[in-house]
């Protein structure tokens, strides 16, 4: 008989297997898919934590279930602590994940069918901001916006002018695979000139938003939603912040429009790694997110690597390999053989199909979590080029491998 005290190992030896294999993984390779992070053990303790046995339907001092003092306490210091941390109004720590903390922000906001601007999937948006096979596609009416050709940057004058036409009825900034700083302040001022509501949705910079390294959404834009992973490095989770304006229509949105109980676990592993962002080596941590990805889109750059906008302001670089003669689904299976992870994606103006796109997306929260700097940056710069310079060379790769886990086995993450 399962007793409830058995361990993993104990109880499900196969799944207990398949973890330390992960452990393994994650330890002698590295993760560089920019929307990927390490969570502290303190925060892991949390998620694992018993807060997962609670049933707390409502909201702190308003619960439809009894016992819930604890988790009371847990979720209020969550929420002071994410309004501390972007300086906003009002914050819900409730939503389970980005998509539908987005869904739930245009809920509140939004009439069905009404009008949106959002950035092109294609340009580096995301599934959320509009796209046709999307709930958003569905029960919105968007319009996109993108980047230049030229310089693949945001022409904020284009989202002007596709704003005073269109009338929408909210303004989304925010991206998930766009290497420059976005003008918060920009797109709300577009956004009051046309009578919309701005949004932003800062999922993969909300890092350096709190960290001061990139643009600050607040006091500009009305509502912000954010996943609390990514350069957060927090839970899988994500929190929707706004001025107190819009704070009722937030929160019956969340609860009871789209979530009953909230995870409890969660919210207590997202108030951890809130904690541990209003540190001063939090913000360290996030110059050095930064540096690293210059230095490393630097060297790309040197190998004739080709990178979208030419480079980065932030912790993701956009490589387009046409030049190199191999394709995003090429580059993204070699380089998981060499123990580099990364992500096949599309570039602005792809040719190539979304499955097998022109591109690859990196980016270096994981790795400076970790601890590598400038120095390894030129290392792991060398490492990639020698993957793709030798694509259908499997003992090259294989060395380029070794190379990989000697590295990084002197930044072990999890003993």
């Amino acid at each position: 008989m399962i007793m409830i005290k058995n361990t993993l190992k104990e109880t499900d030896p196969q799944i207990y297997d398949f973890l330390k294999n992960e452990k393994h993984r994650q330890n002698f390779g590295l993760e560089m898919i920019p929307s990927e992070n390490f969570v502290s053990k303190a925060v892991l303790e949390a998620l694992g934590s018993i807060g997962t046995n609670k049933y707390s339907e409502g909201y702190p001092g308003k619960r439809y279930y009894g016992g819930n003092k604890n988790i009371d306490d847990i979720e209020l210091l969550a929420i002071e602590r994410a309004k501390k941390l972007f300086n906003a109004e009002h914050a819900n720590v409730q939503p389970l994940s980005g998509s539908p903390a987005n869904m739930q922000a245009y809920f509140a906001l939004l009439e069905l069918g009404d009008k949106i601007l959002g950035m092109n999937l294609a340009h580096g948006g995301h599934l959320t901001h509009g796209h046709p096979v999307n709930f958003s596609g569905k029960f919105y009416k968007f319009s996109q916006y993108g980047v230049r050709e030229d310089d693949h940057r945001i022409d904020y004058d284009e989202v002007r002018k596709i704003a005073e036409k269109e009338k929408p009825k909210l303004i989304l900034s925010g991206a998930t695979a766009y290497p420059r700083e976005i003008d918060f302040k920009e797109f709300d001022e577009i956004a009051k000139d046309v009578g919309a509501i701005s949004m932003a949705d800062v999922s993969h910079i909300a890092g350096l938003i709190v960290s001061d390294v990139h643009k600050h959404c607040f006091p500009y834009t009305d509502v912000v939603t954010t996943t609390t992973h990514k350069t957060l490095r927090g839970p899988r989770g994500a929190i929707i912040l706004c001025k107190e304006k819009y704070a009722k229509a937030i929160d019956k949105a969340v609860f009871p429009g789209m979530q009953g109980g909230p995870h409890n676990h969660t919210n207590a592993a997202k108030a951890v790694a809130f904690g541990e962002a209003l540190r001063p080596e939090f913000k360290n941590y996030a110059v050095q997110i930064v540096k690293n990805a210059k230095v490393l889109a630097d060297e790309l750059i040197d190998y004739d690597f080709k990178l979208i906008s030419g480079g980065t302001d932030n912790h993701l670089i956009l490589i387009d390999l046409t030049n190199k003669n191999v394709t995003g689904k090429q580059a993204e299976a070699a380089l998981d053989e060499a123990n580099i992870t990364v992500n096949k994606n599309m570039v602005p103006f792809d040719k190539r199909s979304p499955f097998d796109p022109s591109g690859i997306r990196i980016g270096t929260p994981a790795i400076t979590a970790r601890g590598l700097k400038e120095q390894e940056m030129v290392d792991v710069a060398a490492y990639i080029n020698e993957v793709i310079e030798n694509i259908d060379n499997r003992e090259k790769i294989l060395k380029v491998k070794e190379k990989v886990v000697e590295l990084s086995s002197r930044f072990i993450i999890y003993d």
